[in-house]
């Protein structure tokens, strides 16, 4: 009995210990996002993070960077929302195709965002953008 309640209780444990999967933390910054949360935002990111126009032009460096960029949009674009047309995973790749409204009387935005996972936190996000 006592060994397969330790069992039991290591195949609850583990995961929480692994840390979020890519998905999750994919679906978390998103979730930040919609609210307009940045805290909520950013806690999937690395304090490293590192945010490129695909295929490799970085725009900047860092958590803090990030916080500053997404603070005034959050507090400014009331209407603001992203949702995930579809959605790619492997490994610890998601890839989303992104519809982004930023004002209600504005055309949505079509993205693409890849998200590269390590250490259980968004590490490098790559942006593609719709040329309008």
């Amino acid at each position: 009995m006592k060994i397969t309640l330790t069992f039991s209780f290591l195949i609850c444990i583990i995961p929480l210990l692994q840390g979020q999967t890519p998905v999750e933390l994919a679906d978390l910054q998103l979730k930040g996002y919609n609210e307009r949360n940045i805290d909520l935002f950013l806690e999937a990111y690395s304090d490293s993070v590192k945010v490129f126009s695909f295929p490799d032009k970085l725009l900047y460096t860092g958590k803090e960077r990030m916080r500053m960029n997404y603070t005034g949009m959050f507090n400014n674009l009331t209407d603001l929302n992203c949702t995930i047309k579809s959605r790619m995973v492997l490994g610890n790749t998601v890839i989303d195709e992104e519809r982004v409204l930023l004002r209600k009387d504005q055309p949505l935005l079509e993205a693409i965002a890849i998200y590269k996972i390590a250490s259980g936190k968004i590490q490098e996000v790559y942006f593609i953008m719709k040329d309008r």
